[in-house]
């Protein structure tokens, strides 16, 4: 990519925020400044839609979303989801089947409702999503399984996460997609063929953008497939190994608003 690009897509945590999850000023003015120019930007997250309030308020205005690592697409404007590719019941059956064969106590949890909502087995770890309107324990194995699921959340423990995921991976081959963005061994699985690529390829599509012309950001595993696909990917410092081998180039770290400080080069800095 030589010329200015016509759309920015970039991950939320770990590259767009801070380590605390805040989002700076600078880097919300300069989002603001590039969006309001004409030049659309995108969060390309594995968060839920329940998650994305908390950067909203911190924007001028919410920005377009592709969640769930590409499962779905939002628009928070009209509050409305463009694009849904979950997991039939069926396959969860299946994925869930493999997964228990395989990996001795795995646990599983289950986004819901194109990721309003979060169904649980009693034994798997809730970190930090606390909202009892939209999470909930299941009783039975069954009913974990019984929706549509935009992604499948996985854990056994504490666990390597690469390692992990490798092994998720091998156990679901040619079933679904397997890939994680923690540090604690957590696994997120998807519909085969759905990656945060996908996801925002058919954005693009929609509104009439090349992946040519597609500038990412990111800095875990999940974030592979967009920073491959698109014209030009870009690695914050602080990335996973696997996304710094691949980026085209890197630029400085989360913590020190390493994206903001890249568009500032494209863009120009007022």
């Amino acid at each position: 990519m030589d010329a200015t690009p016509h759309l920015i897509a970039t991950d939320i945590d770990g590259t767009l925020l801070r380590d605390d999850r805040t989002l700076s000023a600078h880097t919300a003015a300069v989002l603001t400044r590039i969006s309001d120019r004409g030049t659309p930007v995108v969060l390309v997250t594995g968060r839920p839609i329940r998650w994305l309030k908390m950067v909203y308020d911190q924007l001028a205005e919410p920005l377009p979303a592709v969640c769930a690592n590409g499962a779905v697409v939002y628009d928070p404007v009209n509050d409305e989801v463009l694009r849904a590719d979950p997991l039939a019941p069926e396959l969860l059956a299946e994925v869930a089947r493999r997964l228990r064969a395989e990996i001795p106590g795995v646990s599983l949890a289950v986004e819901i409702v194109d990721s309003r909502q979060m169904r649980h087995e009693t034994h798997y770890p809730l970190r930090w999503d606390a909202d009892e309107t939209a999470i909930r324990v299941v009783e039975t194995p069954e009913e974990l399984l019984s929706v549509p699921a935009v992604k499948v959340l996985a854990r056994a423990g504490e666990q390597d996460p690469d390692r992990f995921t490798q092994l998720v991976a091998a156990a679901l081959a040619g079933l679904a997609e397997a890939t994680h963005s923690s540090h604690s061994g957590l696994v997120e699985i998807s519909a085969a063929g759905v990656t945060k690529a996908a996801g925002l390829a058919w954005y693009c599509h929609r509104i009439g953008i090349d992946a040519t012309d597609v500038l990412a950001f990111g800095d875990m595993p999940n974030d592979v497939p967009m920073l491959t696909w698109a014209g030009r990917g870009v690695a914050v410092a602080n990335a996973h190994p696997a996304v710094l081998a691949i980026a085209d180039e890197v630029t400085s770290a989360n913590s020190t608003d390493g994206v903001a400080a890249y568009l500032e080069k494209v863009f120009g800095a007022d």
